[in-house]
């Protein structure tokens, strides 16, 4: 679970976080429509407890903005297509919009052929991947998401950070049941789980991160001293070459398939690093596709068997009573129950960066 409501942080409704984010966006040059398609992205990741993720990302994206890095009115476009593929040059755009419209492309493909696909090149971080590989749920499709990320993780036996944090997601369309949301980083925890510690001044489990030297630390501040992540399982001995592999699948789909920038040439989220020299690629690079149910088996045969396998597996024998077994995605949906009912807590950092934001940019926070 990513995260628990902490009544000891100050709560804020999902409405009143919207509208100042979205109140940001436009400030920067963005549409009306694409400011609350940018707004509801990062709040659906505040909601689903990804907190590293969601509002506290904001200041990010300004940055990036104001170092002429992203594009707040991108004219993006399709530069390759076949009826069940597309590749989009976002022309420097966010990722938090261009890529859920990736991913309604990918959609209308898949009702025409059954399957869709669509790589983005030159575009930036685009928030939670769970979002966008869910939109493909309400069209009783399985949706898949994914994108590369800045340079944080070091390979299986390197201590040369090469790869991003690059997400995946999965969703899968369900009948009675929560649908499974399979959304994971593929390094063993997210820059933003090492940005949380460092908040509340609090060292980080061990086989989340190395030193410079490639001995694990549970520093969270171990990136700053030229340490890097590690993949998801960490060592080798831990199986973290399998994180690696996962990592590297992601990495090639998203900008090696696209043409935008991979590896350790991916433009650094932080504003006040430059992009490498000599970049390969444009950009950062994403991968949404989407797969109609019933191009496979009839959707309502489908969604019995998942409703099947989800009450089988969490019926599962538990190690422990008090703990019931889950299936993914089911705690970020119990967050999200959650704060519909009692609001977004946000840490204390978290809030003096958005008042600072909004002294900044002159709107009320």
């Amino acid at each position: 679970m990513e995260s628990k409501i902490d009544f000891s942080l100050m709560t804020y409704t999902k409405q009143q976080l919207f509208n100042f984010t979205k109140s940001v966006f436009i400030h920067c040059g963005m549409n009306n429509v694409d400011a609350n398609l940018a707004a509801d992205v990062l709040l659906a990741a505040d909601m689903r407890g990804i907190d590293s993720h969601g509002v506290a990302r904001l200041s990010g994206y300004v940055r990036l903005w104001e170092a002429k890095r992203a594009n707040m009115n991108p004219n993006w476009k399709i530069i390759h297509e076949t009826p069940s593929t597309a590749t989009i040059d976002a022309d420097k755009g966010l990722g938090l919009t261009v890529a859920p419209k990736a991913m309604e492309i990918a959609i209308a493909k898949a009702k025409q052929v059954g399957t869709g696909w669509v790589a983005i090149q030159n575009s930036n971080h685009f928030g939670i991947a769970a979002y966008h590989a869910m939109i493909a749920l309400k069209h009783d499709m399985i949706g898949i998401a994914m994108t590369n990320a800045s340079p944080l993780v070091a390979p299986t036996f390197s201590t040369e950070k090469m790869l991003g944090t690059n997400p995946m997601c999965y969703a899968f369309p369900s009948g009675n049941q929560l649908p499974v949301v399979v959304d994971m980083a593929t390094s063993s925890a997210a820059n933003g789980k090492l940005e949380i510690a460092q908040r509340l001044n609090k060292p980080v489990p061990k086989g989340w991160v190395q030193d410079k030297n490639g001995i694990d630390s549970t520093d969270p501040n171990e990136l700053k001293k030229g340490g890097a992540l590690l993949p998801l399982g960490s060592s080798h001995d831990a199986a973290g070459h399998k994180g690696y592999g996962l990592g590297s699948v992601v990495d090639i789909f998203s900008a090696v398939l696209s043409g935008a920038n991979y590896g350790p040439w991916v433009p650094p989220f932080v504003s006040f690093l430059d992009p490498l020299k000599d970049q390969p690629g444009k950009g950062i690079g994403h991968f949404v596709g989407a797969m109609r149910v019933d191009a496979f088996r009839p959707i309502d045969d489908f969604k019995n068997n998942m409703d099947n396998w989800i009450t089988r597996f969490k019926n599962s024998k538990r190690i422990n009573e008090n703990q019931p077994v889950i299936i993914p995605g089911e705690p970020e949906f119990e967050i999200q129950k959650q704060r519909e009912q009692n609001g977004i807590p946000l840490n204390e950092k978290v809030i003096e960066d958005l008042k600072s934001l909004a002294d900044k940019l002159k709107i009320e926070f």
